[in-house]
């Protein structure tokens, strides 16, 4: 199956995927050489009337609600476009920061869609790479050939905007998706062409396999890692080590920059994290065997030593009792707060195989089939996803009663956020910001309300 990349980018009206929703999605498909194949893709997604975007986000995308209501899809167009159209067999879905932010989105708008929230990402050849984690480790352990920015402060950043300015890379409208992702490929392209083995390797480890391979509980062993979670003052990246299995597929991991005997003599600590934190092998972990740091001068690069590894390991592994309370604190915790309504409960549970059929049938379904379509589903979240989903695309075939169960939700996200929304518009308007936007704002806020 020939491989292609496609890569995209989100711009959406806020940082929640449980709550917020994309309104811009854009990308272009390259070849496995980074050059493109067709016209890159560019489009907007309907903000729908339940939903009071972030401000804050609006001044940043500069996208109005009024404009995706004019010139959008609506979610369900868009995702049966996508699922067609972009993340077809052998597509590797890529982007920036995209596997902790933008494939949950779209996780998310497939689930409120009735299609798997899933499949764009494994089934049919197809796999996702992030490249924010490649950036991190390319920067801390061959940076040569490439020129990489920091902040005012001094420290370390990989935005994506200051990297291509430093590099001579076209990047014009920053936090425009398109632009953004046109930034990202000629990133991509750069690090293949400076550091070619270490990008090969790193797109080989994409594959949770390669990650399990490398970092098992059968087989313990140091291997370096790169993650936003570590400290910039060493770009991001340590040496860790695999403790113990977590109920989500992945394994908690010890930072061996630090000494457990030191840090249980510290009282005062009420917390390990992340010196203790879990690693997800289905997320592209950016990880490689210890032989890299021998390399290049590695070692100095990460301010760490062999000898300091292998003391903070004999301490960590002196301490099963520590281990064991890491693994049972993790499986007590809760990974996602509670589902408040189905549309945030996606993570509570997997689909029968019926209901998958029924979900199918759901989105096949014409406007006039919808209108009397009451199926019924063994999963209780799928009849209120159902209202809301004709709701957003068809709200015209709601009967009274669906009408106003989709009232009676509709106005309580709106009122879970109108006074923080009102604040945030306030205080932009005291900073100065674009009175145009805020205008927008102030409109878009007043149609929702009841008559």
């Amino acid at each position: 199956m020939e491989q292609t990349f496609f890569f995209y980018d989100l711009e959406t009206s806020g940082l929640n995927p449980r709550e917020d929703r994309i309104m811009q999605f854009a990308g272009q498909r390259t070849n496995m050489d980074l050059e493109p194949i067709g016209d890159p893709v560019n489009l907007l997604v309907k903000l729908c009337n339940d939903t009071l975007p972030s401000p804050q986000a609006i001044m940043v995308t500069k996208i109005t609600p009024q404009s995706t209501q004019l010139d959008g899809l609506t979610e369900a167009e868009f995702c049966k476009y996508v699922s067609e159209e972009i993340f077809t067999e052998g597509t590797i879905a890529t982007g920036y920061n995209s596997v902790r932010f933008d494939d949950e989105f779209m996780r998310a708008t497939f689930w409120r869609n009735f299609y798997d929230p899933y499949e764009f990402e494994w089934r049919d050849g197809r796999s996702r790479w992030d490249l924010l984690d490649v950036v991190r480790l390319t920067r801390a352990l061959r940076p040569e050939g490439i020129n990489w920015p920091v902040t005012p402060e001094g420290k370390a950043t990989n935005r994506l905007e200051l990297i291509t300015k430093l590099n001579g890379i076209s990047h014009e409208a920053a936090h425009d998706a398109l632009s953004d992702v046109n930034a990202l490929i000629d990133v991509t392209r750069l690090i293949k062409e400076k550091q070619p083995q270490l990008y090969e390797y790193l797109f080989k480890m994409r594959d949770k396999r390669e990650v399990q391979n490398l970092v098992n509980l059968e087989r313990p062993q140091p291997f370096v890692y790169s993650c936003g979670r570590y400290s910039s003052e060493f770009n991001k990246t340590t040496v860790a080590f695999p403790i113990a299995p977590t109920k989500n597929s992945g394994v908690l991991v010890f930072d061996l920059r630090y000494n457990l005997d030191e840090l249980l003599a510290d009282s005062d600590r009420k917390s390990f994290y992340p010196i203790v934190k879990e690693m997800k092998y289905n997320r592209c972990p950016a990880v490689s065997p210890l032989g890299v740091l021998t390399q290049a001068d590695g070692w100095s690069k990460i301010k760490l030593t062999q000898e300091t590894i292998e003391k903070n390991k004999a301490s960590l592994l002196a301490h099963p009792d520590f281990i064991e309370r890491m693994r049972t604190e993790n499986e007590e915790r809760p990974e996602f707060p509670p589902a408040i309504d189905s549309e945030s409960a996606l993570y509570d549970g997997f689909l029968n195989d019926r209901d998958r059929r029924t979900c199918i049938a759901t989105r096949r379904a014409t406007k006039a089939d919808l209108r009397n379509f009451h199926p019924d589903f063994d999963d209780e979240r799928l009849p209120e996803l159902l209202i809301h989903y004709k709701a957003r695309n068809f709200e015209d075939i709601l009967d009274e009663t669906e009408h106003k169960k989709w009232e009676e939700y509709r106005m309580s996200r709106i009122k879970a956020r109108q006074n923080d929304y009102i604040k945030a518009i306030q205080q932009l308007a005291k900073e100065g910001k674009d009175s145009f936007l805020l205008e927008e704002l102030q409109l878009w806020y007043q149609s929702l309300l009841p008559y």
